[in-house]
């Protein structure tokens, strides 16, 4: 077997880790607002707000108009692509408001997951096609990262071999992509809370489906210096009966399994919050930022552990606008104290802070 392949240009490879790094900048993290049109319907229901495109133009110019001070901890923004071209009410485009602040505007570029015949209800990611005509285009309109999500689910025989090597490639293919195309890739292998499963069981499978992640995207020639991981942290199902996880046996099980699997060369790790409450996401960040031996920055990417309160507050309306960008602003520090591993429980409440935000079988 050949292992001759072409490097990627210097110039590339440098625009590539400069993104990345500062995406992963100390104190800094991710917004995820690349809710699909359903799933911001299902967010909207919750606070009795119709689901129309003035309606989530108008949350979407909420949380990208709040004051500068934001760009303080969040470094880049997920969209929609819905999002990418909406503007604010005096016309300013979103792309240019993040901009102004320094913030990195990024794009979700995956279509859905999609079932994998034959199997116990495991699914893959579609997207591929026309994936790097797409990037083109989101590069050209402004997006300097993307995002792809695959789903893992934990049961007595899954995730399958086949599920994990498919998802694996499905992820190094895009990845393979987004680069070609001057963006940086988030690799996202979420395996999903539902379940009965301890902690254990969580970092085992962690441990292999980022081991299979890995060795595709080494097999794909992706450089792995231009890109950033998005994962589950290691925890116990949400039905497991047993005593609860601490936040400190998260955090060991959570960095041990990235340790045993992910690559020095990779800059950060941006942890999804996977229906953990606000207050969960930011105390078990915090833990994990306190484990030693970590090659990498671990920040977050979170989307519900951010908007849970900022949504309740506003209401859907406009004489709320304030109150929801101030919880914005307050989840924004506690999780940038927490990826510094100085956020302390309870310190910074916000309005919905200990709402559970799980939703089985969780899809965007």
């Amino acid at each position: 077997m050949t292992t001759y392949f072409n490097d990627y240009p210097t110039e590339l490879q440098d625009e590539l880790r400069r993104i990345a790094n500062a995406i992963v900048a100390p104190g800094k993290g991710i917004l995820a607002a690349d809710e699909s049109t359903a799933t911001c319907g299902k967010r909207f229901a919750d606070i009795g707000v119709e689901n129309n495109e003035e309606n989530r133009r108008a949350y979407r110019e909420l949380l990208f108009t709040t004051e500068d001070a934001l760009s303080t901890n969040i470094s880049g923004v997920i969209l929609f692509h819905e999002t990418v071209y909406q503007k604010t009410a005096d016309g300013t485009p979103f792309i240019d408001v993040l901009k102004k602040k320094g913030i990195i505007p990024g794009i979700k570029v995956d279509s859905g997951v999609v079932d994998l015949m034959a199997s116990e209800g495991e699914c893959t990611t579609q997207g591929l096609d026309n994936l790097a005509q797409r990037c083109a285009q989101y590069k050209k309109d402004g997006c300097d990262f993307a995002k792809w999500r695959c789903v893992l689910k934990i049961g007595k025989n899954t995730p399958s071999y086949q599920a994990i090597l498919e998802n694996a490639n499905v992820l190094a293919r895009y990845a393979s992509i987004c680069q070609s195309q001057r963006i940086v890739p988030i690799v996202e292998p979420e395996i999903l809370p539902d379940g009965d499963h301890d902690l254990d069981r969580c970092q085992k499978v962690s441990e292999v489906v980022l081991a299979a992640v890995y060795k595709a995207l080494s097999d794909h020639h992706v450089f792995l210096e231009g890109t950033l991981l998005k994962p589950n942290m290691v925890t116990a199902g949400m039905q497991y009966k047993g005593t609860r996880p601490t936040p400190e046996q998260i955090a060991v099980a959570t960095v041990t399994a990235l340790r045993r699997t992910v690559p020095g060369a990779v800059p950060g790790v941006t942890f999804l919050s996977g229906g953990q409450s606000e207050e969960e996401a930011s105390v078990n960040l915090s833990a994990i930022n306190n484990v030693p031996k970590r090659p990498w920055a671990l920040t977050f990417s979170y989307g519900r552990a951010l908007q849970a309160s900022v949504l309740r507050a506003w209401g859907g309306k406009k004489e709320n606008v304030k109150a929801a960008q101030d919880e914005l602003l307050k989840r924004a520090r506690a999780n940038a104290l927490a990826c510094q591993g100085k956020y302390v429980a309870g310190s910074i409440p916000s309005y919905a802070a200990n709402a559970s935000l799980f939703v089985k079988a969780h899809a965007y």
